[in-house]
């Protein structure tokens, strides 16, 4: 059996754990030739009760958001390399363990490459983890990314 990677998803909060992800992203697109989708969830609270000033700034506040959002995706990763592949960029709102998921089945994803912030305990429990979701949901392989411990290496 040939694994044929042609779509790799790495979703992406902007963090320093999300850098470690895209390590191992870019390398895999590389290794396959495969395209590289980069998508960021913008989640929007809207549980509290709004005032009615409120209600008229929070479309504005999102779409200013997704804008910034949209923007900081064109430099997450290293242009030397970005240059001359295919890369997509997605900004969506909603959930993110929602969003990944339906992301990739979507745009019919090959492989799901995101970091976990290794929360545990009460943390753990009280934020859940978006990670643990994604793998349990996903339509394709997942490979999670650890803060700790081995790192990848180029070679």
């Amino acid at each position: 059996m040939t694994i044929q990677l042609q779509r790799i998803l790495l979703p992406t909060d902007f963090s320093n754990f999300s850098v470690i992800a895209m390590n191992y992203a870019c390398e895999l697109a590389t290794r396959f030739d495969a395209e590289l989708h980069l998508l960021h969830t913008l989640e929007v609270h809207t549980d509290f009760t709004p005032n009615f000033e409120m209600g008229l700034a929070l479309p504005k506040q999102v779409s200013e958001s997704k804008a910034a959002a949209e923007k900081a995706l064109t430099s997450v990763l290293d242009p030397q390399w970005a240059t001359g592949r295919n890369v997509t960029h997605a900004v969506v709102e909603g959930s993110p363990k929602v969003e990944i998921v339906r992301y990739a089945r979507t745009n019919a994803i090959d492989l799901v490459v995101l970091s976990t912030h290794g929360r545990t305990g009460l943390t753990h429990v009280i934020m859940g983890s978006v990670a643990e979701s994604v793998v349990r949901t996903a339509p394709c392989p997942v490979l999670t990314v650890r803060p700790e411990g081995h790192q990848f290496v180029m070679p």
